[in-house]
C-alpha cells in the first residue's frame, strides 16, 4: 500500500501548489509578499510538507524567490525572469499557429470567433478573470490543434509566470486592442496563411514587451 501514500501525498502537494499558484497570478499574493509555509499550511488545512514542496515548484517556475534563513517572497512581477518567460511564451503560440493552420477546420475558427466575443464582452465589463479565461480558449485552439507535446508543455510551464502581466494588460484600456489584433489572426487562419496567421500571433503577445518596458 505504499503506492496509495504517495499519491495521497502527491495530491496534496497539487493541491497546494494548485491554490498557491492561483493566488499569486490572480493577485491576491501580490508581488514582494512574503510567504510563510506555516501559514499557507493553516490556511489551505494542509501539513507543511505538500506546502514545502509547492513552493519549491514555484520556485522553480519564478513565481517565488527566497533566501536561506531570510525569506521567501513572491517575485516581483518586473524581472527579467518574467522577461524571459514571456519571449518563449511568445515564441511558442507563434510556433503553434503556424503548425495549425493548415490543419484547422471550420469548427476550429467558429470556437475562436467566440472565444473573442466572450474576451471582447468581458473586456467591456471589466471583468478581467473572465478576459484572461476567454483569451486563453482563443489561443488554446491553435495549440491543440497543433498537437506539438513540446509545444504544449512550454506553454503549460511558463504561462503562470506571465499571466500577472496579462491580467495587468486586460486592466487597462490598451488590452482592448486585443479584439481586433484577435481577429486579425482569425482572418490569416481562415485564408489560410499560417505565416501570416504565427506573425500576427507574435504581434499580439507583443504587447506584453510594451507593457514590460513601460515599467522601466
Amino acid at each position: 500500500m505504499q503506492y496509495i501514500g504517495r499519491l495521497d501525498r502527491s495530491l496534496y502537494r497539487d493541491r497546494a501548489l494548485t491554490a498557491i499558484r492561483d493566488a499569486i497570478v490572480g493577485g491576491d499574493l501580490a508581488p514582494g509578499t512574503p510567504i510563510k509555509d506555516v501559514d499557507l499550511a493553516e490556511e489551505l488545512g494542509l501539513s507543511r510538507t505538500p506546502v514545502r514542496e509547492a513552493l519549491a515548484r514555484l520556485t522553480d517556475e519564478g513565481l517565488v524567490e527566497s533566501k536561506p534563513h531570510s525569506y521567501t517572497r513572491v517575485t516581483p512581477l518586473d524581472t527579467a525572469v518574467v522577461r524571459q518567460a514571456h519571449a518563449v511564451v511568445q515564441a511558442m503560440h507563434a510556433l503553434a499557429a503556424r503548425l495549425a493552420v493548415p490543419l484547422m477546420t471550420p469548427a476550429d475558427l467558429d470556437a475562436m470567433r467566440a472565444a473573442n466575443t466572450r474576451f471582447e464582452t468581458a473586456l467591456a465589463t471589466g471583468d478581467v478573470t473572465a478576459a484572461l479565461a476567454a483569451d486563453d480558449e482563443f489561443h488554446d485552439v491553435a495549440v491543440r490543434r497543433a498537437d506539438n507535446f513540446a509545444v504544449t508543455a512550454t506553454i503549460d510551464r511558463y504561462t503562470p509566470l506571465v499571466r500577472r502581466l496579462e491580467r495587468l494588460r486586460f486592466a487597462t484600456p490598451p488590452g482592448r486592442h486585443s479584439v481586433a489584433m484577435h481577429a486579425d489572426v482569425i482572418a490569416a487562419c481562415a485564408v489560410p496563411d499560417a505565416d501570416l496567421a504565427a506573425e500576427r500571433v507574435s504581434l499580439n503577445w507583443a504587447t506584453l514587451t510594451d507593457l514590460l518596458q513601460s515599467d522601466d
